[in-house]
């Protein structure tokens, strides 16, 4: 007998081979207990009409329309030189826009027949802009209410009034996975509950099975709200369980405490500073402290703005584990971002740092860096430097992980923009100490204090939110180059002011132009459905090209791109930072920790390409020294667009705190989240991070109790469950991931 538990199935036996293929490729699902979870992503009411106007870009949707008009047009191609190419361009529409559908080819005859004025359909594509317009090219489509009975039976088999849409994919549309769905939903009633039985009656909350029939069958949106705050919950507490189990068994784990010596090292650096901590830093400084005096690991988030001194906070970290006779290591996302603190961290400690050499002060160490690309020699000298002790403080990139890098006694791990490292690599470098060193993880990327309770739950938090003195404010300005190109022409002349006044620019591209893709560069002519695609991004190459013959001729203006030669890039990035060059035209290389105060203007290109944070981290490049800092965003994006409402909000506020609520509201979570936890933890299927701040609270302070009272959880087998699938998919996925 088949003892496979009913939701383990896999799907090739319950749906066949070629579906279950396509599900596994294309969305991930293995199991009917995977497509169980894979939820509709809105609904439509059968008498109404999708809203057509808000139709995002380049994304996979599925609209109901009504068919308004269609249209054959004959022309003639390189393939029907006698005018025999045919075209059906279909309209449809809802009542609040329409929207163009096109077919060519031989995909015209079956549409011509069946899309009639007045029939109704769901049509399911990717958004497109052709001539200005939104447009749907060679949908796949099903009609709704034919006048045969196979239609009829559709519908009806498409829950009563309210049809699930779901998110699909080019080779399986919503309305096929809807049908496999219906398929397996009897098993739901397998389905074991996680939620604690206190707990789900406390909250008044539908059972499991009951909420699964709920969200993919519901006859009422009650039924959908039922549905959905049940299912919340079950993430929101799964997720919170996992982080509340994994503080509980590092709170167990002893630490070596670290106590900074009176009149050591950390006295002697403050003594040097030209300036006074903001009280920001102290209070900051006195958290991380008291958590490094006690024998658990330290584990905290510092999170604060492009500027608010962070790199300050850590380095007096790392100098009081070294007073109290441990080393300090840094890990950097880039080469270049780990050079560049290498040479911030000694310029800043100054003869503190030549630990060793003559002229060094009598407190003094040594800081190494340790890189991928360092020469043979030079990196056997800081491998040693490790080994003996000689050297307090290591800055590197992931080359700190590898095996071969031994420490004298780690005591401290920081790490710099902690979305670039999973949970695993500061699990890595945390096995490198006789005993688990205390960590430090920075961020320049604000998160919201939800965001950080999902995705770093199992990291205290502090945050930064003053700037220092003497750094200036940045006006942001939208500049729409398509709309107004009179715009762009003064963006350029701004840029020529500010060099004339002595400091300089960054102009800054999507891409880097010498890709093999290139269009313009293969020689194919574009059919008709290719010129519907948008133009590629702007290429630092081109642009540099065009600016230095144009509008900035004259000036100094060179290139920075990560395809570049590690030394060529930091004798740019050095020749910039003398003055040496005006004009710096780079790709988001410069991000993260280029430090030059003299730059004053930046100008992102195609700045519709970026996402919110992003470019708030490239703003927060000028305006680092005294005089005040300018940043143009050039867009050709409409006026009406998301896109345009993106740049917006950027160039009203300066706050990362209200624009990463901004991003997260306007993204769906699971990008955010996914790209938080280099893939670690599984996205979030119902839960909004932003909207859900109650919920995620509460199962925090659910998840605390119930682990404090029972770490195993030996009373919640269904909790286990969960927990294992959630656990498994996280280590499945670092797996591929390499």
């Amino acid at each position: 007998m088949d003892l496979v538990p009913a939701l383990e199935e896999p799907l090739k036996k319950v749906l066949g081979p070629p579906t279950a293929k396509v599900m596994a490729e294309h969305l991930g699902l293995h199991t009917v207990g995977d497509l169980l979870h894979h939820y509709p992503r809105r609904y439509e009411e059968r008498g109404q009409l999708t809203h057509l106007a808000d139709l995002p870009m380049d994304e996979h949707v599925t609209v109901v329309a009504m068919v308004a008009d269609a249209r054959l047009h004959t022309f003639a191609s390189a393939k029907a030189p006698r005018g025999k190419g045919q075209r059906l361009e279909v309209t449809i529409t809802d009542g609040s826009g329409r929207l163009q559908l096109v077919f060519f080819g031989n995909g015209v005859h079956k549409p011509h027949k069946e899309l009639l004025p007045g029939t109704r359909a769901m049509f399911a594509g990717k958004v497109s802009v052709f001539n200005r317009r939104l447009q749907l090219a060679h949908p796949a489509y099903e009609l709704l209410r034919g006048a045969d009975d196979e239609a009829a039976e559709t519908v009806e088999t498409w829950a009563g009034a309210l049809i699930p849409i779901y998110p699909a994919t080019a080779k399986l549309e919503s309305w096929k996975i809807g049908k496999a769905i219906q398929t397996v939903l009897p098993n739901a009633q397998e389905a074991v509950d996680p939620l604690p039985d206190s707990l789900r009656e406390g909250r008044g909350l539908v059972s499991l099975p009951e909420a699964l029939l709920k969200i993919h069958r519901p006859h009422t949106k009650a039924d959908i709200e039922d549905a959905r705050s049940r299912l919340k919950w079950d993430e929101a507490f799964v997720l919170q369980v996992a982080l509340a189990r994994r503080r509980h068994a590092d709170a167990q784990l002893p630490a070596v405490a670290r106590k900074a010596k009176p009149d050591g090292l950390l006295t002697s650096f403050d003594d040097r500073l030209p300036f006074t901590l903001t009280e920001g830093q102290q209070k900051v400084s006195k958290e991380i402290f008291d958590d490094l005096a006690t024998e658990h690991p330290m584990h905290r988030l510092l999170q604060g703005e492009v500027g608010s001194g962070k790199t300050m906070v850590a380095l007096r970290a790392m100098l009081a584990v070294v007073d109290a006779g441990g080393q300090a290591a840094m890990l950097a996302p880039t080469e270049v971002l780990a050079q560049q603190h290498h040479r911030s961290i000694v310029e800043m400690m100054g003869e503190l740092a030549e630990g060793g050499m003559l002229g060094g002060a009598e407190q003094a160490t040594k800081v190494v860096l340790l890189t991928g690309s360092m020469g043979a020699a030079a990196r056997r000298q800081a491998l040693l430097d490790l080994v003996t002790a000689d050297a307090g403080i290591v800055i590197g990139t992931h080359a700190l992980i590898e095996d071969k890098v031994q420490f004298h006694d780690l005591g401290l791990v920081v790490v710099d923009e902690q979305h670039r490292f999973g949970v695993e690599q500061r699990d890595a470098l945390r096995g490198k100490g006789k005993q688990p060193p205390h960590l430090l993880v920075m961020t320049a990327t604000p998160i919201p204090r939800t965001v950080a309770m999902t995705v770093f739950g199992d990291l205290e938090t502090s945050v930064l939110d003053q700037l220092p003195a003497g750094r200036s404010p940045i006006a942001s300005h939208v500049v729409p180059a398509a709309d107004k190109p009179h715009f762009l022409a003064r963006a350029w002349e701004r840029v020529r002011e500010e060099v004339e006044n002595g400091h300089q620019a960054y102009v800054v591209c999507p891409r880097i132009g010498d890709e093999e893709d290139d269009p313009k560069k293969s020689g194919k002519k574009k059919s008709p459905e290719d010129e519907a695609e948008k133009r590629p991004p702007l290429a630092v190459l081109e642009v540099a090209d065009q600016l230095a013959k144009g509008p900035l001729q004259g000036l100094g203006v060179e290139v920075l791109h990560g395809r570049m030669h590690p030394d060529d890039k930091d004798a740019v990035m050095r020749r910039f930072a003398a003055g040496e060059t005006d004009v710096l035209v780079a790709t988001t290389v410069i991000e993260v920790g280029v430090n030059v105060p003299n730059a004053t203007a930046m100008v992102i290109m195609d700045a519709d390409r970026f996402g919110v944070s992003q470019l708030h981290q490239l703003r927060g490049r000028v305006g680092r020294g005294s005089a005040p800092g300018l940043c143009l965003l050039v867009t050709e994006m409409p006026e009406a667009s998301a896109a345009r409402q993106r740049l917006n909000a950027v160039a009203a506020t300066l706050d990362g705190f209200e624009l990463s609520r901004i991003d997260l509201e306007q993204r769906r979570e699971g990008d955010v989240l996914g790209q938080a936890q280099s893939g670690a933890r599984s996205s979030l299927r119902v839960l909004a991070v932003i909207e859900d701040e109650e919920i995620i609270a509460e199962a925090r302070e659910e998840a605390a109790r119930l682990v404090a009272a029972d770490p195993e959880l030996t009373q919640l087998p269904g909790l286990r469950t969960a927990l294992d699938a959630l656990l498994d998919d996280e280590r499945e996925q670092y797996l591929e991931k390499g």
